[in-house]
């Protein structure tokens, strides 16, 4: 990508983790639980994965967060298994690759297929590359320190525009 698009967005950072630990925590129900969602559920041929199952290419997930009622249902397109998946999301798709660079991984997560309406350059591409950004982050300071930053102590789901105006939702 050499010019900024609403159609698309790549968001980086360096991880100091194991590969292996990092996709873990995107390609696993426990794992994404663990920093990210408060339950992910992925089935193959209706049948729920384990926890610590690894993802497949053609399984169906449902995600939910904390603060927040609703869900996000989608597929895997993609996984591997040891460094790059893809899924379909927001209408869209997400891809997420591991690359290993010294004492770290570059973990670079890519939205893109975005739909160009005005509440999807609102809602997907502000809003998910927002969140996205946060939500790495978060798995920097899980993975580097063994905290969270997302909020899971006070309820913000009745607070409106919690999900656009708090940044640790």
């Amino acid at each position: 990508m050499s010019t900024l698009t609403f159609d698309q967005f790549t968001k980086k950072i360096f991880i100091k983790a194991p590969k292996e630990k990092l996709y873990w925590c995107w390609g696993t129900s426990e794992g994404i639980a663990s920093w990210f969602l408060s339950e992910a559920i992925y089935t193959s041929n209706g049948k729920q994965r384990d926890p610590n199952e690894k993802i497949q290419a053609g399984d169906n997930y449902i995600w939910k967060w904390h603060n927040w009622d609703g869900q996000e249902t989608g597929k895997v397109l993609q996984a591997n298994g040891t460094d790059f998946l893809e899924i379909s999301f927001a209408n869209s798709k997400v891809s997420v690759s591991l690359e290993e660079h010294k004492n770290a991984v570059l973990l670079t997560l890519k939205q893109y297929e975005i739909p160009l309406d005005e509440e999807s350059k609102l809602n997907i591409h502000h809003g998910c590359s927002n969140g996205w950004t946060f939500w790495l982050a978060n798995l920097k300071a899980y993975m580097e320190h063994g905290i969270l930053l997302n909020e899971t102590e006070f309820d913000l789901r009745n607070i409106p525009l919690s999900g656009f105006e708090f940044v640790n939702m």
